[in-house]
């Protein structure tokens, strides 16, 4: 059965607007779950959960499996880490000082720690061994994407345009780059990546940007997309997807911008082609796979940009960021399904339930199976059974 939304409603939930569709009157229909004759059915390993998740929050905390161990986090600053073979606890920590954590950022490990930001501004280090409190600073700005780490910084990117670096040991502030934030933008940051010294990262002005981790000294910006259309909405421009690199070359994606493949040194275009999406790529090393604005899927290669297939039968659905899993494009939805589809071809090859409050991140994989975290904080591990 289709399902209908206001067009204001999608607006707030899958773009995380901070202010804007109020006044649609129009309607937005979700595809109704496609017909799927699944290849396989998934196993269940174990099963545990995280307080409530993120609920129905924009707070998107993609779990991070390092040091041999699974990292969870909830909004409201419960964070654990579990053994992934047997689930069982390891150790737990309850992040909530004065106020509601809102934890929004992360995770991140790296240096013998877990790092995560939160809406309060903060960015929070902790020992991974023992999930210990470490330290924890004042940032400008919202922490709503992963930082990333490199030379021994902690580089955050915040609301307010800010890419910050800190000292992992210590959270001081090494450096400070600022860009331009339009008055209105998507509620959401591009996660920044780092390769070969340097940092990147998309803006909400539409660009993408490049700088020296050791020194904070900005290097180039990229036009991603250009501000046009009558309204503020249609202006929007924010890069919000957190840029992949294969090889010299970085791809990202803009909203009501474009996918474009740019050369890592001198920062100039190699290709751009009309995509419109705010969530992040994924690739198998020669396909990018987007999500667009509307929930099409689609693969695209990686050095021509030449579209290789695309499917709309998963249109309005509110998926997550593409994943690869066991060889798949795995995407999930509002409706908790998981949905599975051939790299090479977009076929539908198998679909579950998982569960019904939904997803915000896509699954992760582990050594021998997948995790998966859904809205309201269960995290199950499975595997494959052919």
């Amino acid at each position: 059965m289709k399902k209908m939304f206001p067009k204001a409603t999608l607006c707030a939930i899958a773009l995380g607007l901070l202010a804007g569709c109020a006044g649609e009157e129009d309607t937005v229909i979700m595809a109704p779950v496609p017909t799927v004759t699944s290849e396989f059915t998934p196993s269940q390993e174990w099963s545990n959960s995280v307080g409530d998740g993120v609920g129905h929050y924009f707070s998107k905390l993609t779990p991070e499996y390092a040091y041999d161990k699974v990292f969870v986090a909830s909004r409201d600053g419960m964070i654990k880490a579990l053994d992934p073979e047997t689930g069982k606890e390891i150790w737990r920590n309850d992040l909530e000082k004065d106020v509601i954590a809102r934890i929004s950022g992360g995770l991140t490990a790296g240096y013998g720690k877990v790092f995560l930001g939160s809406e309060n501004g903060e960015m929070i280090a902790v020992d991974e061994e023992t999930g210990e409190e470490l330290w924890r600073v004042s940032v400008n700005g919202e922490v709503l994407a992963a930082p990333a780490t490199e030379n021994n910084m902690v580089l955050v990117h915040t609301s307010r345009g800010m890419m910050v670096a800190l000292d992992q040991a210590t959270g001081e502030e090494k450096w400070t780059i600022s860009t331009e934030v339009p008055s209105l933008t998507l509620r959401g940051d591009s996660a920044p990546v780092t390769v070969s010294g340097g940092v990147f990262w998309g803006t909400a002005n539409g660009r993408l940007a490049a700088a020296i981790v050791d020194r904070g000294q900005l290097i180039w910006q990229q036009p991603v997309g250009t501000p046009k259309g009558a309204t503020e909405i249609d202006r929007l421009v924010d890069v919000d997807s957190s840029p992949v690199v294969l090889g010299g070359t970085l791809y990202t994606v803009g909203i009501n911008g474009q996918l474009i493949a740019i050369d890592l040194r001198s920062g100039k275009p190699v290709w751009k082609r009309n995509y419109s999406s705010a969530i992040d790529l994924a690739s198998d090393g020669s396909r990018l796979f987007v999500v667009t604005d509307n929930d099409h899927l689609a693969a695209v290669d990686a050095r021509s940009g030449t579209e290789i297939w695309s499917t709309s039968l998963l249109e309005n659905r509110l998926l997550t960021a593409p994943a690869i899993i066991n060889g798949y494009v795995v995407v999930g939805d509002t409706e908790g399904y998981l949905h599975w589809l051939d790299r090479a071809t977009g076929d539908f090859v198998a679909q579950q339930l998982v569960d019904d409050s939904g997803f915000a991140v896509a699954p992760i994989e582990l050594a021998d199976g997948y995790l998966v975290v859904t809205r309201n904080g269960d995290v199950k591990k499975l595997t494959i059974s052919q």
